[in-house]
């Protein structure tokens, strides 16, 4: 083999694992780039890591499901399930688009500042400490395309942010509520 293919070989396995390093950290860059997002305050560029409209899509049949239980729990099973059905869907679709907005993904990944304060999460300057819900999550690989950061919420009950590929870059576009 000549000393030029060698060469080329090299440059060409080189670019390659590079590129696979980059695959492989990119949920990473995708949680560190929203943190710093929010940090700076400028939601207005998350959708550079939060595919919103997936989020979406994702996050309605949960909240829809979740506010039927609730209305079946207070009025019977005895109502027609297609009023319970629409009625979840008129008031969950207002609710998850506000959820599902640069700052209503701000605010659950900060947490209300209100609550920072009252708790003691202040800095020396007495500014509230923004709170990081990923900090510390189970983070793992669930196929080629999918990465899960799994934080327990307020009630020990797991939370399940999901991370897909995008081409090489990665995005927040699904959330698995806990039970």
């Amino acid at each position: 083999m000549s000393k030029k293919l060698k060469w080329i070989l090299a440059i060409a396995i080189g670019l390659l694992l590079a590129l696979f390093a980059y695959a492989a950290a990119g949920p990473y860059l995708a949680v560190n780039g929203i943190r710093n997002l929010v940090a700076n305050n400028r939601y207005d560029e998350l959708w550079r890591f939060v595919d919103f409209d997936r989020l979406r899509e994702d996050l309605r049949p949960q909240v829809q499901e979740r506010i039927a239980r609730g209305i079946i729990g207070h009025v019977g099973s005895g109502q027609t399930g297609k009023a319970v059905g629409e009625l979840t869907a008129m008031v969950a679709k207002p609710a998850v688009d506000a959820m599902v907005s640069p700052q209503g993904i701000a605010t659950l990944l900060t947490g209300s500042a209100l609550v920072r304060e009252l708790t003691g999460n202040a800095e020396a300057d007495g500014k509230a400490r923004a709170a990081d819900p990923l900090e510390g999550a189970d983070t793992r690989f669930e196929s080629m395309s999918l990465f899960t950061a799994t934080v327990a919420n307020a009630e020990g009950k797991p939370v399940v942010f999901e991370f897909h590929r995008d081409g090489l870059s990665w995005k927040l576009a699904g959330l698995r509520l806990p039970e």
